[in-house]
């Protein structure tokens, strides 16, 4: 049976859409809440996972982008024809920031307000969608307003714009970092290269020299200009304002550069107390195979220091996402790392959460996990959740997953502790809830579309892909639950994946756990939990001037610090750490909205 249920467990996931809202009213005058809201149609299947539902017939979508033909990795996507008044165009943040100027600024709210050359965008959280491993919005309608050319050329995205006249330069030092600014005739496109920054732009002689003069080499390359950054810093800020068009250089001061330390910023009173006596952070600049790595490691002794280990979550509902600073203001957490994998459309988790001996969410795909309780050290290892159902007849019936996000052909459950209520999140179901362990209720797709109320001790199996559910009302049903390695019975346990590290062993196992091989061999920020079976630490890594290490570069890094456990969590622009109410790290500079968090709260009574 087990066979089977591994088996079952890799089925291929569903591609149906999420039912509309309906029939609301008659749930409310029954004595329930309304449901919330629904939610937009969904992209793909959440992060990290290496696979998604097939989008419309008129979608097209690429990792290779050029900028007036110069080309730059990045992943797009495009539905509808690029003349098209109704055509979608959706760039990730780390584009449109990193590489046009975007500036971007989130709200508490998980919105989002761009700017580009003075034109304002403003993305509710409900606009945003996953592509890759990154955050991604719409961008179509605001690019065609400034005149920027969308085509495609030989599977690669193409954005181009007229070189405009560079007309004078501007510098000022305000107090912090010297601020150079470019005045434009008309918006440029931009694109940057670790320090190099290329404007597509025209200029002479005497402008090459004085931005010579400002400290900015400049290399004129047919329409455009290539600036040499000083000291190689990839600290410097870029960005664009309008009325007229400028582009703003932001540069550190003279000798700052990306491998220098960076100031410790204000901490709340209680943390400074703890640094450097039970709580240790080390921040420096690490190397791996000519490579330079920023590493932020928070380090304790759970069982002898004032603060312990416990998950963040935004709310009583698995549906939602947050900051990571409010979640840390939330559980008064004075060191937090951004937790599991998540659906960014969906806004669900897509992995382990057991808090205080309830699954928030069930575990996926035997996937790495981390488990604790209050006092000591974490336990590592993989885990899967194996439940089946019973008939009178001893039929048994396996359940693939328990309150997931994670979409799978077959029987999954869902109990109050998913939320209170429950609504489809395919285009194909149907369900039983089971109440003292009797079928209570059959339910069609249009009752689990407008939500169904979960309380009490109530169990909803749902089935999905086509798969019958054979049992009639008023039929007893027995479930039998237990977790595939010992780590299931800990309080409080919370998923990510790959498991790097165990007894000071590389195991990474990407394929195995689910993931995909373009996930797994990317560079990309990083957020890992660990142990070196004397100190938990909770890791960040950023690349110096290019993307973050691999996962084998990670696991191979913290081999050599003397890890002997280590688990990769949720990365990408989702990696975070909150020290004393200030986020010291943001994965590619700006604040994504999370599901879920760890962090070391204050023990009760210290």
């Amino acid at each position: 049976m087990a066979k089977a249920f591994r088996s079952l467990l890799t089925a291929t996931l569903l591609a149906g859409q999420a039912l509309p809202l309906v029939g609301s009213t008659a749930l409310a005058q029954q004595g329930f809440p309304p449901p919330p809201p629904p939610p937009p149609p969904a992209s793909g299947m959440g992060m990290g996972m290496g696979s998604g539902r097939q989008g419309p017939a008129d979608m097209r979508q690429g990792r290779m982008l050029l900028i007036n033909g110069q080309p730059q990795r990045a992943d797009w996507r495009l539905v509808g024809a690029p003349a098209n008044p109704e055509a979608q165009l959706w760039l990730t943040l780390e584009v449109l920031q990193g590489q046009l100027g975007f500036r971007s600024e989130s709200r508490s709210d998980g919105s989002l307000d761009l700017e580009w050359y003075g034109r304002p965008l403003k993305v509710p959280a409900s606009a945003q969608r996953s592509l890759g491993d990154e955050v991604a919005v719409d961008v179509a309608s605001l690019l065609r307003d400034l005149g920027v050319g969308v085509e495609i050329l030989s599977g690669s995205l193409s954005l181009s714009l007229p070189p405009p006249r560079l007309q004078q330069l501007r510098a000022s030092r305000t107090g912090g970092p010297r601020r150079i600014v470019l005045d434009l005739e008309a918006p440029a496109l931009m694109r940057r290269d670790d320090s190099t920054l290329n404007l597509d732009l025209r200029s002479d002689s005497d402008q090459a020299r004085q931005l010579a003069a400002l400290g900015l080499v400049a290399r004129p390359q047919g329409s455009s200009l290539a600036l040499s950054l000083p000291n190689g810093s990839s600290a410097a800020r870029v960005f664009t304002l309008g009325t007229p068009a400028r582009v703003v250089i932001d540069l550190p001061d003279s000798g700052d550069t990306a491998a220098k330390e960076p100031e410790t910023p204000t901490l709340d009173p209680r943390l400074q107390g703890l640094l450097g006596r039970s709580l240790t952070w080390d921040r420096r600049i690490v190397a791996m195979g000519g490579r330079s790595f920023r590493l932020n490691a928070v380090s304790l002794d759970p069982r002898t220091a004032p603060l312990e280990l416990r998950p963040l979550r935004s709310s009583q509902a698995m549906e939602g996402l947050n900051l990571l600073p409010n979640l840390a203001r939330r559980w008064d957490a004075l060191v937090a790392i951004n937790g599991g994998f998540f659906n960014r459309v969906r806004r669900l988790p897509l992995g382990a959460l057991r808090e205080q001996g309830r699954w928030l969410s069930g575990p996926i795909l035997n996937r790495g996990v981390v488990a604790w309780e209050p006092g000591q050290m974490p336990r590592f290892g993989r885990l899967m959740l194996q439940e089946w159902l019973i008939d009178s007849q001893g039929g048994r019936w396996p359940l693939m997953v328990l309150n997931s996000g994670y979409v799978m052909q077959g029987m999954s459950r869902y109990t109050a502790d998913w939320g209170p209520w429950y609504r489809a999140m395919s285009g194909n179901e149907t369900a039983v809830l089971l109440r003292q362990g009797v079928v209570a209720r059959r339910l069609d797709g249009d009752q689990l579309a407008a939500g169904v109320p979960l309380g009490g001790d109530d169990s909803l199996v749902v089935a999905r892909g086509g798969v019958s559910l054979p049992w009639s009302e008023g039929e007893p049903l027995r479930l039998e639950s237990r977790p595939s390695d010992p780590l299931g019975w800990a309080p409080n346990v919370i998923g990510g994946g790959p498991l790097l590290l165990q007894n000071g062993q590389v195991v990474l196992q990407g394929a195995a756990e689910g993931f995909s091989s373009a996930f797994l061999g990317q560079g990309a920020p990083r957020t890992v939990v660990a142990s070196d079976e004397r100190r938990l630490l909770l890791i960040t890594l950023q690349g110096v001037g290019q993307e973050g290490p691999t996962l084998s570069e990670t696991s191979q890094l913290l081999q050599q610090m003397g890890v002997r456990n280590a688990l990769n969590l949720d990365g990408g622009s989702s990696t975070g750490l909150v020290m004393g109410g200030t986020q010291t790290v943001k994965g590619r500079g700006v604040t994504a909205a999370i599901h879920n968090g760890l962090g070391l709260v204050p023990r009760q009574g210290s």
